[in-house]
């Protein structure tokens, strides 16, 4: 523990050296993320790799460090068949990209937690997940990220990076999470915030930010806004995240003086509490409903659903807040999800429990600008819809509560072990009871706004691969 302590205070002392003026960047194709519902409910966005650069679709995910791609494959996803049209994904290759070089097993970025493959000659790497056997495997490579400032000038910016080349994906991957890579934003040194802040590309920080209509926005080297309201991170563990303490559940007329950690993680769709946070929460929630519960005839992930009487145009719930570590507010703005089922529509409170950690999944972030403050070591959050600060132009606005797909859908996603804290979740075929969950991520609801994107998405996703095949 004093070894790590040490490391912290060397670290602090590093990151407050760095600079904090550089202008915020983000990906070349721009800064809108999107979430897709027939990818697993997670938030996606265009990222461009290599020289020449190609163009990949990867899930964002503040819950593991490692960006991979599928490269050079012997199992992977290679297509996708999206509103009727067979889509061809592009896979990595680093002898087709001029600026690619494989990772020397002696390399300090490979470290203690990876291996060495003789035969390939570079650091080797599986991060395996626990939802579904899910898995990446290969070696690290270093090339090129293609970014730009996002300052309106757009000024072009080739980032130096080491990514994943996954030879071997099993699980999720193969099965619609994240089929074309996952982006790890994590705090290893490994992930791309650390190795942009390393360079002095940015600041150490990033912000994301999460609309209630599935669009969003990210930018490396956000710090945020003077206003923000902010909690500590907790770093005592072994393998650092992006963990707070909340001290106060509030949820209608009744609060909760409780003390929990929990993880914040793009890369889990609903939220998982362990008791007794979670009865605080499902409990307080439940007494405070006037609808008959409902109850479906499979497993279910939620526990606490309501029905909707045929005709019934709205219905009300308690208010729900958690006070951070310092004494700042968080409101939950999307605490529920409406579902259908053959006799109508019923709504439930997306909180799982957990057998293990404490996740705040993207549900708690909906309505959220979150700062991931690296320097500071601090989480920020502001509310927003995303696109009102002028640094992304969306031609949709909000929109109202949203319908919802069938309970058969759902599925929660594991939580690795040792490795990145978020894998894909996929959806079981109907009728079959989902497993129990176990940690990252479910999915979230669809919406007419979400329809839009994944027609949008569609049509930009055509474009991309033929302009960068």
């Amino acid at each position: 523990m004093a070894h790590r302590d040490h490391l912290f205070k060397a670290r602090r002392r590093r990151l407050a050296e760095s600079t904090t003026t550089s202008p915020a960047l983000t990906f070349a194709g721009g800064n809108i993320t999107y979430r897709i519902d027939a990818l697993g409910f997670l938030h996606y966005v265009f990222v461009e790799v290599g020289t020449p650069n190609s163009t990949y679709l990867v899930a964002l995910d503040t819950g593991s460090d490692l960006f991979w791609l599928p490269c050079d494959c012997t199992s992977c996803v290679r297509s996708l068949n999206m509103s009727g049209q067979n889509l061809q994904l592009n896979i990595y290759s680093p002898n087709a990209s001029s600026t690619s070089s494989r990772v020397p097993c002696n390399s300090p970025i490979c470290g203690a937690r990876r291996a060495c493959s003789l035969t390939r000659n570079a650091c080797a790497y599986r991060d395996v997940y626990l939802s579904s056997n899910t898995s990446s495997t290969g070696i690290l490579v270093d090339d090129i990220l293609h970014l730009v400032s996002d300052d309106g000038q757009n000024t072009p910016v080739k980032a130096p990076i080491t990514l994943g080349c996954g030879i071997i994906q099993t699980g999720d991957f193969l099965n619609g999470g994240a089929p074309n890579g996952l982006f790890g934003l994590g705090m290893d040194n490994i992930s791309v915030p650390s190795i942009l802040a390393s360079k002095g590309l940015t600041a150490n920080s990033f912000g994301m930010c999460f609309g209630s209509n599935g669009l969003g926005r990210i930018d490396f080297g956000d710090k945020g806004s003077p206003d923000q309201k902010v909690t500590p991170f907790n770093l005592e563990q072994l393998h650092p995240s992006y963990n707070i303490t909340v001290t106060q559940i509030v949820v209608g007329n009744s609060s909760t003086d409780l003390e929990f950690t929990a993880i914040f993680d793009s890369g889990t769709s609903f939220t998982y509490l362990n008791d007794p946070a979670y009865t605080v929460f499902t409990e307080g929630f439940d007494s405070q409903i006037t609808e008959p519960r409902y109850q479906p005839s499979t497993k279910f992930i939620f526990d606490y659903c309501y029905e909707l009487s045929p005709n019934q145009k709205s219905f009300t719930i308690p208010d729900m807040n958690l006070t951070m570590k310092g004494g700042n507010s968080f409101y939950l703005n999307d605490p529920i999800i409406l579902i259908r089922h053959t006799g109508g529509t019923a709504f439930c409170l997306a909180i799982v429990k957990s057998e293990d950690v404490n996740i705040i999944g993207q549900n708690f972030m909906t309505g959220y600008r979150i700062v991931f403050d690296r320097e500071e070591l601090v989480l920020g959050w502001q509310e927003s819809n995303c696109y009102d600060s002028g640094k992304t132009s969306l031609p949709i606005g909000n929109n109202t509560k949203s319908d919802a797909p069938s309970p058969s859908i759902f599925q929660p996603q594991a939580t690795p072990s040792n490795t990145p804290r978020s894998s894909p979740g996929s959806a079981p075929s109907p009728g079959s009871p989902p497993p129990p969950p176990r940690g990252n991520s479910a999915v979230r609801p669809s919406s007419i706004n979400n329809k839009l994107v994944v027609v949008m998405f569609t049509f930009l996703f055509h474009y991309f691969i033929i302009v960068y095949s």
